[in-house]
């Protein structure tokens, strides 16, 4: 019983914790693709530091090589203006290694997705990568 007890202590603080606060406003569209990095359509992800555009999620994606075995993505949707009719859309900058959404201008790392200035509170929409030696995944 007392197992139960702390079970459903721990339950309620960690739901509590959570309830109401949105870690970031962008929807959750279902994402879920391979693409082949030695592939000519994906040309850029033969370097280090090369990105490229992908259609999904809200408003694209931009998956980025860190390093031989490591890639970033993140949905290419604003948090701070993702709905607006302008379809604002986050971009990498010609430094290649911030992302800045054109429309509020809001520099992100291009690593975490992590605010480095501008307006947005919430870090970009990360999806999940697995890069098995030949082909991306990525979903979330």
């Amino acid at each position: 019983m007392k197992n139960i007890a702390r079970i459903l202590l721990v339950c309620f603080f960690c739901l509590g914790a959570s309830c109401g606060k949105n870690p970031n406003p962008l929807p959750n569209p279902f994402v879920d693709f391979w693409i082949y990095p030695d592939d000519v359509r994906y040309v850029n992800l033969n370097y280090f530091g090369g990105h490229e555009y992908i259609t999904g999620g809200v408003n694209g994606i931009v998956v980025y090589r860190i390093d031989q075995n490591s890639f970033s993505a993140f949905d290419r949707a604003c948090p701070y203006d993702w709905d607006d009719i302008d379809e604002p859309r986050v971009e990498v900058e010609e430094d290649g290694i911030t992302l800045r959404c054109v429309k509020c201008k809001t520099l992100y790392n291009i690593l975490d997705g992590g605010v480095i200035s501008g307006t947005s509170k919430y870090p970009l929409k990360q999806y999940y990568t697995f890069y098995d030696g030949w082909r991306l995944r990525v979903k979330n």
